[in-house]
């Protein structure tokens, strides 16, 4: 065959001083001519070589691993390396810690959920309120200042797990949430802030993975309407659907409260022209029953 000449130019390259230098290993002409015992010493002594620096590594991953777990204890932090938190029964939704939230309301339509969930959770989980006026609103009247007094009543239990809420008195059309810090991504609708709170509560009131997941949203669904109804006459037939989700049971989630019950009462307060003429027997008996619960 022909012989090609190279046709790059011979380079004078420097190579780099902060890298390893790697022993070629691979069959040229110059180790093929090198005696067999030479070849054999030089890769038992490489073989040595890395065998202590991989040593080295792993003592000094020891010693960091170590040093993580020192850390660890100084901030109260569980040293497992994977544990089943109640977040992990909530389908992964990391909770600890919660990002603080701001409600967005007007004192027209007082979101009394926040009152009735504080003093339903009094025991499991704190949720501690603090309002604020904003600009656009000269005066919140008589009944978002009973609120708020309402609330500071509730005392704040610093043992139990806490989110906290910033309620502003705003001049807006709907009852907004924000709960990222960095995105304006609101919540919007009174129920729906319900919704995400019944998932970031306590693990008594979460309802996603219960048989009655589904009833509880429909209930929910069902409030949502009520509140946007402009006429009586709907009103009372979204009082006679409320009714009939009831049916024979004691709240709407089964035999204990749940956040639907919150809809449902924190609803019914903000909607004074239904009176008691507008309830079932059965709604009466379960708003004497759903009062003691979130003291409203």
């Amino acid at each position: 065959m022909y012989e090609l000449k190279t046709l790059l130019p011979q380079f004078d390259i420097k190579l780099p001083t902060c890298m390893y230098a790697l022993k070629n290993v691979s069959l040229a002409a110059d180790a093929l001519a090198t005696p067999a015992s030479t070849s054999s010493s030089s890769t038992c002594n490489d073989t040595a070589t890395v065998a202590a620096r991989q040593e080295k590594v792993l003592q000094q991953l020891e010693e960091l691993k170590a040093q993580l777990g020192q850390i660890r204890a100084g901030l109260g932090v569980c040293g497992k390396t994977y544990q089943h938190t109640t977040a992990f029964q909530n389908g992964g939704l990391k909770e600890i810690p919660l990002q603080d939230v701001v409600i967005n309301g007007h004192p027209n339509f007082i979101p009394y959920a926040l009152l009735a969930l504080k003093n339903a959770w009094r025991d499991l989980y704190t949720i501690d309120v603090k309002t604020f006026t904003h600009s656009t609103m000269a005066d919140i009247g008589p009944a978002a200042r009973e609120f708020e007094a309402n609330l500071a009543k509730v005392p704040v239990n610093p043992a139990l797990p806490k989110i906290n809420v910033t309620l502003i008195w705003k001049n807006c059309e709907h009852t907004e949430m924000i709960s990222s810090p960095t995105m304006y991504v609101p919540i919007y609708g009174e129920v729906n802030i319900i919704r995400y709170l019944g998932r970031v509560g306590p693990a008594e009131y979460r309802y996603e993975g219960s048989a009655l997941c589904n009833e509880i949203d429909l209930v929910l669904d069902i409030c949502y309407q009520l509140l946007r109804c402009n006429t009586h006459k709907t009103q009372v037939a979204m009082v006679r659907l409320l009714d009939k989700r009831l049916q024979q049971q004691q709240y709407f989630g089964g035999s204990q409260m749940s956040v639907a019950d919150i809809g449902v009462y924190s609803s019914l307060i903000r909607m004074p022209a239904i009176t008691d003429k507008d309830l079932t027997p059965a709604l009466l008996a379960w708003r004497k029953r759903a009062k003691l619960v979130a003291q409203i």
